[in-house]
Parts: C-alpha cells; structure tokens; sequence
C-alpha cells in the first residue's frame, strides 16, 4: 500500500517511510534502466533482482517512477512490471514530472527526477549505472542532460559508473566542477568509464570505503550544501568490455543518430540500443554487471550513513 499526506504531490510507500522515519538504510533506485534502457524480458529481471539484492543485504529498496501521473517512492512489484512492460510509458526528467502529472501518465524517471524525489522523500543514497551529461556538440547545439543541473541542486548521494560512454566526458567533468558538484572515485584515482574502468580522466578525489563516503554526506549536510556527492564505482575489471572496440562502435552509433536525426531525450535511448546490437550484446552483459556493482556498493553507503546518524 501506497500512502502519503494530502498536501503532498509524492506517495511514498508505507516500507520507506517507515524505515526514513526510523533511520534504517534505504536506496533510491530510478525506472528508466527498465522503461527506456534495458530490452524485455531482461529490464523486468534487472529490476527485479535490484531488488532483492537491495534486500538481501538488509536495505530497504525504494524504485522511483510515476504512475497515473502521481510520483511514486517505493513502486509496488505489479507497477514496476506494470511500467517495464508497457508501450505507452514516458520518460520523465524534472520538468516532466508536471506534465505527466496532468495526462495522468505513467513514466520512468531520469537521474534528474529520481535524485528529486529520493531527496524529498528523505533518502540519502541513490544507486544507478551512467550519468546524463554533455552531448557531443553541445558547444552548438546546447544538449547537455538535466541531470547536471539537478545534481548540482540535489543534496544525496549518488553511485554510478561515471558519465555513460556515448557523452563528452571531459566536458561533463568541467560542468559538474562549474557546480562545485565533489566527485570521489572509490577504490580508483580515474573517472570511471561505464562498460570501461577508465574514462581516461582522473577523479579529484579517492575514498576506499563506505564509511568515508558516509563522512563526507554527513561534512556536506553541515556545511548544507545545495549539491549531490558523486560517487564513481568502476564495472569490475573482468566484466569491463574491450576498450579499442568500443570506441569504434560509438563512433558508428553517433554517425547513425546524425543520419537518422535523432535528437533531445530520445537521442541516449537509440545510442544505446545501437551499441548494444552491434557489439552482440557485450554492452548489455556489461551494464547490468556494472548496476548490480552499484547497487551493492549504493546498500554499503545507505548502511554506513544510518549507523553514522545513529551515533
């Protein structure tokens, strides 16, 4: 069951509001991996096994979506099935949180609205696979994601394999410095690249365990600081894929997306699906490996931030 006050727009399920009320751990999980990024049957068994790893390592899951237009925190298992088999689903940044809202539509939400959301709903820890950011171009044609902005605005922490491999590292990199957004490479002195350990940037920063990321949530809270602390958890090493074919393949799918004339939200999706196809699959295999890896990693920090607010 699903409840929450009258005055507010989100419903938080009565597990999650439950365990924030109590200072239990809890992870914020976002929709679009299983409604835009992941091909069926697969995104439903990936969010499905999300969760029971958030579970099994004694957290409490908390998957983002909307549903009729009402921003859900903690989706039922039938809305996550709901949302992951359905045609009609939209994908829901910040600002599509008000439209969809008035078509009463169903969505799977972004980082950007994701991250809003936990926030709101009093969750710390937010896990996912790649971040939005810079497009290459975007010097002429502005495409930069709205989860730069969001994370900049959005006080959480937020695990991922750094920026996803279709974007202009580099620049994104710039852009979160621009927002005085920290960024931390756990166990590892490089960004992360997605399906690659190595984006070929370095991180600023270098944390090796839990509890330290927990510290610097908890410094950051008191300096109230408007930003997410960004945690960069590289796939393992014997899951990354091969580098040198990888480029090639983005190089093919940027080429394909122009020629096609995809553009705005729907550029990721079709860039994703293109380099999944045509590297037989070695992307999919790699981007569930790399989620599961920060779901896990996202249960540690929830747990070393509860035990900390404990003390």
């Amino acid at each position: 069951m699903v409840v929450t006050p009258v005055s507010s727009p989100i419903r938080i399920a009565d597990e999650v509001r439950s365990a924030v009320a109590e200072n239990r751990p809890v992870l914020a999980l976002e929709s679009t991996i299983f409604t835009h990024g992941l091909p069926r049957p697969t995104n439903l068994e990936t969010a499905r096994q999300a969760e029971e790893n958030v579970r099994a390592r004694g957290v409490v899951p908390a998957t983002i979506g909307v549903v009729d237009g009402v921003p859900t925190v903690g989706l039922s298992d039938e809305e996550i099935e709901r949302l992951s088999l359905s045609d009609d689903v939209v994908k829901a940044s910040v600002r599509e949180l008000v439209t969809t809202a008035c078509a009463k539509q169903d969505a799977g939400t972004t980082i950007a609205a994701t991250a809003l959301l936990a926030q709101r709903a009093g969750i710390k820890v937010f896990s996912t696979g790649g971040l939005g950011g810079v497009h290459h171009g975007a010097s002429t044609t502005f495409d930069e994601s709205a989860d730069i902005l969001a994370l900049a605005t959005t006080p959480i922490v937020l695990v991922s394999s750094g920026a996803k491999a279709i974007l202009d590292i580099g620049a994104t990199l710039e852009r979160f410095e621009t927002y005085s957004v920290p960024i931390v490479g756990y166990r590892t002195d490089r960004y992360p690249g997605f399906y690659v350990q190595d984006s070929g940037f370095a991180v600023p920063a270098r944390v090796e365990t839990a509890d330290e990321v927990a510290q610097m949530f908890d410094f950051a809270c008191a300096l109230e600081l408007p930003s997410a602390i960004l945690v960069g958890n590289p796939i393992p090493e014997h899951q990354q894929m091969d580098t040198a074919i990888l480029d090639e393949v983005i190089h093919r799918a940027w080429k394909a997306a122009e020629e096609a004339g995809v553009r705005g939200q729907g550029t990721t999706p079709f860039l994703l699906d293109y380099i999944q196809r045509h590297t037989g699959g070695e992307s999919l295999r790699a981007n569930i490996a790399l989620y599961h890896n920060n779901v896990a990693l996202g249960c540690e920090v929830a747990g070393a931030i509860s035990s900390l607010n404990r003390v």
